[in-house]
């Protein structure tokens, strides 16, 4: 990218707003913001972001609406804000195509971590579009998608196919917090979104096989009450 990242921060409280601008446009990214999602809508068209902020509660159209609004005609990655305590909101923002989120209270610090790994993904994953390759590799494993040979550290590991679906899906999609209506969809389809005993039975099975620990995981990190997170061990 030759040009400076942009982020589109998207809140109705001009303190915090000013807050985010500051700290992100020190670290070199160019920022503009939006009050509530209307404005972010017009912002995204007339202005195109490479990375959206935002807020959950806001006037005109929350988080959730401008977050299903913008994944009807982008990927762009969309990091939101939550007040702490709010999981069943935090999972209807990750369903609605959030990618992360950062609770309130935050530190700048935090954010900046969260925004520089959501960059990396989509960039990772528009090259990964480009070359489509028959071979998944990070961090620690390193999977050919042909031959279907998962291995964690060099060992070879043998899975159910469920289970490897399951390891792919978080392995596309390293480092995102994937609520378990979200994985159960994708890996087992629509029908299953309400089934989490699915979900339970298989992360443990998979954690048993690929974890050094299972009883303390550094692959498969569990977020309380909204889902998971996937560590390739980069």
């Amino acid at each position: 990218m030759n040009r400076k990242p942009r982020i589109l921060i998207v809140d109705n409280e001009p303190q915090i707003a000013r807050v985010l601008r500051t700290g992100l446009t020190a670290r070199g990214y160019e920022c503009r913001v939006a009050a509530d999602g209307i404005s972010a809508m017009e912002t995204f068209g007339d202005w195109p972001p490479d990375l959206i902020v935002t807020d959950l509660a806001m006037p005109n159209m929350d988080g959730l609406e401008l977050c299903r609004q913008l994944r009807a005609i982008s990927q762009i990655p969309i990091i939101v804000l939550s007040v702490r305590g709010e999981e069943r909101t935090k999972v209807q923002a990750l369903d609605a195509g959030a990618d992360d989120y950062v609770t309130k209270p935050f530190g700048i610090d935090e954010l900046l971590a969260r925004v520089r790994a959501a960059l990396r993904r989509a960039t990772n994953s528009a090259a990964a579009e480009t070359t489509a390759p028959a071979i998944l590799a990070s961090g620690d494993f390193h999977i050919d998608l042909d031959s279907r040979r998962v291995t964690v550290q060099g060992r070879e590991v043998h899975l159910t196919p469920k289970e490897y679906d399951l390891l792919i899906y978080f392995m596309r999609h390293a480092g995102k917090v994937l609520t378990q209506r979200t994985l159960l969809g994708a890996v087992w389809g629509g029908n299953y979104t309400e089934q989490a005993e699915y979900l339970r039975v298989f992360v443990g099975q998979l954690r048993k096989k690929i974890e050094p620990d299972p009883s303390k995981p550094r692959y498969i990190l569990t977020e309380p009450w909204v889902g998971y997170r996937f560590n390739s061990g980069e």
